[in-house]
């Protein structure tokens, strides 16, 4: 392994630098060692995101198989979309130009609050500009300090920042697990104010939530829900209503339902739909919609088109969902790890051969195939992965080519590195879980995020040691510890003494005395 594919981003997080503008300059040499890695990150799209375009990348230009867009449905370049923006933008202009409170909105962005209304079936819905922004700003609405939001741990960053920015307490529960959401709910009772967040689908495993469980263990706390629908809306059920619907379940099951507009609908912004009194009160008080600019008319007008051609009929479901059980058909016959999706996100799982997964990525690109490599800290250490979307713009040759790329480069490398066989069972666990044959929790490794966490800390003691500012450092490392492997553990308090011991193991004094610190800090804050 070269020496850059050692680290991670999570390693040049924490600066010595005087100067908040001045960015660790060991960052900028790594970046430099690497810049045949990073140059994987923002290609350039030379046209319309299809199901096969051309992209630069690298400094090279190819025409590949598009599997990293979210575009489910297919609508990016759907001719109707496109019109219905051109008329929008003849229409309307450019821009708001102004906050939806001050300066107003046109009667088209109305429009698409109502057919939005009559989607989702509850009984209102605002809009935000943006798909982060909107998570964000939600929580920041319905939460205060005091309160206590319980978050399922594979939730999405913008949901975990919203309840930071409120000052509300954070609190993880094990990801899909009913019955650690219940001891959380439990060990919780005394606290007046608590909110449940989920997703519908998650983004970086493609799994969904097992909703009528969760929601039964909230329903005997007298807790309500808030459901993250980005990538599961207009996807799932029988209208594309999301994952509340899939499972038969009436709008009424969750207090809140989140989703983007930049997956299915192929466009950009967000919305949240819940009952009346609360959409009002949110439209005062989530800081994000009252100050920031409306959504874009040529948006709006290519969103209610993507809107009813997503719910005209189920055509582009149907073709969808065909594309994803043949993808994953021939995927799995190639031995390819894909955890335990079970929707349109799929990750290919190859483990912890940081060069393997850059290198790999690069020969794919070269052979004709896009994908993005997810790298720690979004998954850990020894999960890296791709990320797959298939969409219903896809043809079986489209997927059947891209397979035939995997074959020749990522199930190739794993072979001769000798992690295709582990892959291979890993992936015949995954689909065991799946059908019902073996219990997802018990039969997980759950020493994994204490390895991840030996080496994180391991690569830190190097830079800390060559420190000329040692204290902040550790102090600086040791809150990011805190929040990764205590604060979402299922066990905080024997997490904390595990981290505590991993310190002293490195012999970091100061490190034990710096999380201490940190942790009284942070109960102190959110008491």
């Amino acid at each position: 392994m070269s020496s850059e594919a050692q680290y991670s981003l999570a390693d040049f997080y924490f600066t010595d630098t005087e100067d908040p503008l001045i960015p660790p300059p060991e960052f900028g040499d790594w970046y430099k060692a690497g810049r045949w890695a990073f140059d994987l990150f923002e290609p350039e799209m030379q046209g319309a995101v299809e199901p096969v375009m051309k992209i630069i990348r690298g400094g090279k230009s190819r025409t590949v198989v598009n599997l990293s867009s979210y575009n489910y449905l297919g609508l990016a370049a759907h001719p109707e979309v496109i019109e219905a923006g051109k008329r929008a933008l003849a229409k309307y202009g450019t821009g708001a130009c102004g906050s939806p409170m001050l300066s107003g909105m046109t009667d088209l962005h109305r429009e698409l609050e109502h057919e939005l209304v009559a989607f989702t079936g509850h009984e209102d819905v605002m809009l935000f500009n943006s798909g982060f922004g909107g998570g964000l700003g939600t929580l920041t609405g319905v939460l205060r300090k005091g309160d206590l939001a319980i978050l399922d741990d594979k939730c999405h960053l913008c949901l975990i920042d919203g309840v930071k920015l409120a000052k509300a307490k954070l609190q993880f529960f094990s990801h899909n697990d009913p019955a650690a959401l219940d001891e959380v709910l439990t060990k919780t009772a005394s606290r007046p104010r608590r909110l449940v967040v989920i997703e519908g689908v998650y983004s970086m495993d493609g799994d969904h939530a097992k909703l009528p469980e969760l929601l039964e263990v909230c329903g005997r706390h007298g807790v309500g829900v808030m459901i993250d629908e980005a990538h599961s809306i207009l996807a799932f059920g029988e209208h594309g209503r999301g994952v509340v619907e899939h499972y038969g379940l009436p709008p009424s099951a969750v207090g809140l339902q989140y989703a983007t507009f930049s997956k299915s609908f192929a466009h950009a912004g967000s919305f949240v739909a819940g009952n009346k009194d609360l959409i009002r009160y949110l439209r005062h008080y989530v800081n994000g919609y009252a100050f920031s600019c409306a959504l874009p008319p040529a948006v709006v007008g290519g969103l209610l088109k993507a809107l009813e051609l997503g719910t005209r009929d189920n055509s582009l479901r149907e073709k969808l969902w065909a594309n994803v059980e043949h993808f994953r058909a021939g995927a799995e016959s190639l031995g390819l790890d894909l955890g335990d999706s079970n929707s349109q996100v799929f990750p290919i799982i190859i483990g912890g051969d940081r060069q393997m997964l850059y290198e790999q990525c690069i020969a794919m690109n070269d052979a004709g195939l896009f994908l993005a490599p997810v790298d720690f800290p979004s998954v850990a250490e020894d999960s890296l992965r791709y990320r797959v979307a298939v969409t219903a713009a896809h043809e079986f040759v489209d997927l059947d080519r891209a397979l035939q790329i995997l074959e020749d480069t990522v199930v190739k490398a794993m072979a001769e590195a000798g992690t295709l066989d582990q892959a291979r069972a890993k992936a015949a666990a995954s689909k065991a879980r799946r059908e019902g044959k073996l219990n997802g929790h018990e039969q997980l490794n759950g020493s994994s995020e204490w390895q991840t966490m030996a080496k994180f800390l391991a690569r830190q003691a190097t830079a800390i040691a060559n420190s000329s500012n040692k204290r902040a450092r550790i102090t600086q490392l040791s809150s990011m510890a805190y929040d990764m492997f205590v604060e979402r553990a299922r066990d905080p308090a024997g997490s904390y003494d595990k981290l505590v011991r991993a310190y002293e193991e490195l012999n970091w004094r100061e490190g034990v005395d710096a999380l201490k610190t940190v942790r009284d800090e942070l109960r102190r804050g959110r008491a």
